[in-house]
């Protein structure tokens, strides 16, 4: 099984955070800042290669300007029925 992160279901969700954050405006420079992260943590994450948790997504979300669980909603209909982790 794979890790998660290399799932379309985790690919989906990193699409969706991106675009998001291109949506709104706002540079990985300025999202990290607002995070109290630097450039590269944003570009690892939304790589793929830095797996991010729920209070990383919540910080993220917040960052960007979004309500996290408004932004969780929009994921949902890209993920399929049946996710395994």
């Amino acid at each position: 099984m794979p890790k998660s992160q290399f799932t379309d279901a985790y690919a989906s969700f990193i699409k969706v955070l991106t675009a998001a954050r291109k949506k709104a405006g706002v540079s990985q420079v300025e999202l990290g800042k607002r995070v109290g992260r630097d450039q590269p943590f944003i570009s690892l994450v939304e790589s793929g290669v830095r797996r991010v948790d729920i209070i990383e997504f919540c910080a993220l979300a917040r960052g960007i300007g979004r309500d996290p669980a408004e932004l969780l909603a929009e994921l949902q209909p890209h993920l399929p029925a049946h996710i395994e982790i």
